[in-house]
C-alpha cells in the first residue's frame, strides 16, 4: 500500500452573499467572495489495488451521503482508474454550518487521488469533475480566496489590489444546523440584489455587503440570532456565512470568547493567503 497522510481541507467564509436572480431551471444566481480560513478537516489516504473505495470515520459521525466517497468514485469513473483507496476522515469543520467542509473534503480528495493514482489531470479537468459533486467544490480547487458568481461556477481568484489583508475572525457555529434547501425554497428570500463589482468590494473588504440568506435563516433557526447577539455583546459585528447556521465577525480588539454556550463551536480563525495544496503540480 502507498499512503499519503495529513492532507488538509480548509473551511471558507462567505464575506458577503447576494442573490441577484433566479434561472428558469430554478438555480439561484449569486455573487460572493469565498475566503479560505485555517479551520481544516484532515484526510488520510491509503491506495488499494482492488478498486474498492472505503471510508473510515476518525472523529465524529459522517453523513451517509459522503462527498469524499462520491469524489473518489467520480474520479475513478472519469479516468477509468483501476486503483482504489481507503480514506480516513478527521472531521473538525461542523456540518450544516455554511463553512463548506464537505465540499472542501471532496476537493482535497480529488487533488490527493490525482497525485496518488498518478492520473496527471489538469486543474481544469478536475474542475469539470468537481462541478458534478456540488456548487462549492470547484472553488476549493482554485487555490485561493475568490470572487464567485453565477451558480457558483464562475470563479476568479482575488489578485493584486483585490487580495484580502490578513485578519482574524471569530467563527461561531451554534448547536442547531440548517439545511440549504429550506432557505432557497423560502418564498420570502430576497432574490433581486443589485450586481456588485470586485473593485467596490475591495474598497471595504470585510465591511462590504450582506448575506441575503440571513433574514430567512434567522427565522428558521433562532440560534443564529442568538449567536449574532452574543458576538455583538463582545463588540463584534456578526453576520452569517453561506447557507448554514455559522456566523462570523472580524476581530478588531482583544476579546474574551470563553463564555459561549457549551454546545456551540467557537473558534478564532485567520484567513489563508492560499490553499494548503495550491502549489501541487497538475498535468
Amino acid at each position: 500500500m502507498q499512503a499519503l497522510y495529513d492532507v488538509p481541507a480548509p473551511a471558507k467564509l462567505n464575506l458577503f452573499l447576494h442573490v441577484t436572480g433566479r434561472r428558469p431551471d430554478g438555480y439561484h444566481l449569486l455573487q460572493s467572495v469565498f475566503m479560505l480560513i485555517d479551520w481544516c478537516d484532515v484526510l488520510h489516504f491509503e491506495v488499494r489495488g482492488n478498486g474498492a473505495v472505503t471510508r473510515e470515520d476518525l472523529t465524529s459521525a459522517l453523513p451517509a451521503d459522503d462527498l469524499v466517497v462520491r469524489a473518489a468514485r467520480a474520479l475513478q469513473k472519469a479516468t477509468g482508474c483501476p486503483q482504489g483507496v481507503h480514506i480516513g476522515v478527521s472531521k473538525h469543520i461542523p456540518a450544516q454550518a455554511g463553512l463548506g467542509g464537505g465540499s472542501s473534503d471532496a476537493a482535497s480528495t480529488l487533488l490527493a487521488l490525482n497525485r496518488l493514482w498518478k492520473l496527471k489531470l489538469s486543474r481544469q479537468q478536475l474542475h469539470s469533475i468537481a462541478l458534478t459533486l456540488g456548487a462549492d467544490v470547484p472553488f476549493f480547487l482554485c487555490g485561493a480566496s475568490a470572487w464567485v458568481e453565477g451558480i457558483g461556477d464562475i470563479i476568479r481568484p482575488l489578485e493584486l489590489e483585490h487580495q484580502l489583508p490578513p485578519a482574524a475572525f471569530a467563527v461561531v457555529k451554534p448547536e442547531a444546523g440548517l439545511d440549504t434547501r429550506m432557505i432557497f425554497s423560502n418564498p420570502s428570500l430576497k432574490r433581486d440584489s443589485s450586481c456588485a463589482t470586485i473593485s467596490g468590494f475591495a474598497a471595504t473588504h470585510y465591511q462590504f455587503g450582506s448575506n441575503d440568506l440571513q433574514p430567512v435563516a434567522q427565522a428558521l433557526c433562532p440560534e443564529i440570532t442568538q449567536a449574532i447577539n452574543w458576538l455583538e455583546s463582545k463588540g463584534l459585528q456578526g453576520r452569517m456565512t453561506g447557507s448554514g447556521s455559522a456566523v462570523f465577525a472580524q476581530i478588531t480588539h482583544a476579546v474574551d470568547l470563553y463564555d459561549a454556550p457549551a454546545a456551540w463551536h467557537v473558534k478564532v480563525c485567520e484567513n489563508l493567503k492560499s490553499h494548503p495544496l495550491a502549489d501541487w503540480v497538475f498535468g
